[in-house]
Parts: structure tokens; sequence; C-alpha cells
């Protein structure tokens, strides 16, 4: 699972947390340095392994956030990418990792799912966008904004290790969810969205600018 300056903790955390409670499993946190990180919501985290020193990896994994508009040009980790996918049984993501895995060229022809306020930068990289939770096509698993990331690691178990040992680990942690508002689609809350939106309007040019010049590069 790969971490980076200014991604969005819950887009880490929540995979990460699912994931590692799969017995018989190791889950590596990489970084490009094993200097310590900073999310966007300020909490500070250690990586365990320097993308150059990994191992063999069965599955790949991105969160997005801020920071990963800047991963779209980045060499490195596009690079790492690039090298590792062929030998690697999963590629994935949650949230705009989805535009990562696009600007390295891993979802060209692929269904997948991101953020709903970039939904439409997807076919920009070559992707084909899909307004669910969790979508899998191939060895390709892509969640939606944050929070999908539960989803997209329990979807995964059940994929990969079976549905009891996804029950299990939902069970352990009382994933039973019940939000306080129906606020959490855009097509509810078209107010709302049209909001987020506005606040967001410079991020998501910076994002689609960067998806541009990384489809002019394939």
């Amino acid at each position: 699972m790969i971490a980076f300056e200014r991604m969005t903790n819950l887009d880490f955390v929540g995979p990460f947390d699912i994931l590692s409670r799969v017995r018989g499993a190791r889950t590596i946190l990489l970084a490009k340095t094993l200097d310590p990180l900073t999310t966007d919501s300020g909490y500070r985290l250690l990586p365990e392994m320097r993308l150059a020193d990994a191992p063999e990896l069965d599955m790949i994994f991105l969160p997005g956030g801020p920071g990963s508009t800047g991963l779209m040009e980045d060499a490195e980790l596009l690079g790492f990418l690039r090298e590792r996918e062929p030998r690697a049984q999963w590629i994935t993501s949650v949230c705009t990792g989805a535009l990562v895995l696009g600007a390295a060229g891993l979802l060209r022809g692929y269904r997948a799912a991101t953020h709903w306020s970039v939904m439409d930068l997807l076919p920009v990289l070559g992707a084909i966008p899909v307004s669910e939770r969790v979508v899998i096509d191939r060895n390709r698993v892509t969640g939606g904004g944050v929070t999908a990331g539960i989803d997209f690691a329990l979807t995964l178990i059940a994929h990969i290790w079976g549905e009891d040992q996804a029950k299990l680990i939902q069970l352990g942690n009382e994933y039973d969810p019940a939000p306080p508002f129906d606020a959490g689609h855009p097509d509810r809350v078209p107010d709302v969205a049209a909001h987020y939106r506005e606040l967001t309007g410079e991020m998501t040019a910076a994002r689609r600018a960067a998806a541009e010049r990384a489809a002019e590069a394939f």
C-alpha cells in the first residue's frame, strides 16, 4: 500500500485496517522515502519500506487525496507502477488514486471508479467511468471516494479469500453504516454538490491539467 504526502487519511487507513486483518497476508506500507508523511488532515505516519526496496507484490494499492495530483506526473512512482504491473496479481486504488493509475497508463480500456467530483477525468486517461462504490474489471479493482475504501477492501477480500473471511472482518469492525444524513451522493444533494465543486474548483482544475498532460505522454 503506497503512502504519500497529503493523501486523504481515510482513503488509506480504511483499506489498510481491513486488509491487514486477512490471516496469512502481509500488508506493507510503502513510500518513496522513509521520512514521516503527513496526510491532508494532519495525521503523521511512518513508512515501513521504500518503493525501491519493495519485494515482489501480489497487490498494489494507491489511495487518493490532494497529494495525488502531483503523483500523476511523478516519474519515480509512475515508473514503479509500470514496472511492477505485469507481475502483480491485483492493481487497485480508492478515490483519486485511480487518476494516478490512469496517469501510469494502467487503466486504459478498464472500467473504473474514483471520487464523484473527478469521474469525468477518467476518460481523459483512457478509462471507462462507472459510478459505483467498487468496480472490478479483470485484475483492476477501484473504489469511489474516501469511505468507499472500506467497501473496496471487504469486496476484494470476498473476491480473493471468500465471503466468510470478509463477513468475519466486517463484523469484527462493526461496519454497519447508518449515516446521519442522506448526503453521500451528489445526485441526492445537488445544492451541496454545487457548493463542494465551488470550494474544490481550483484543485479539480489542477487535476484536469495533470490528467491531460499525462494523457499526452502515452
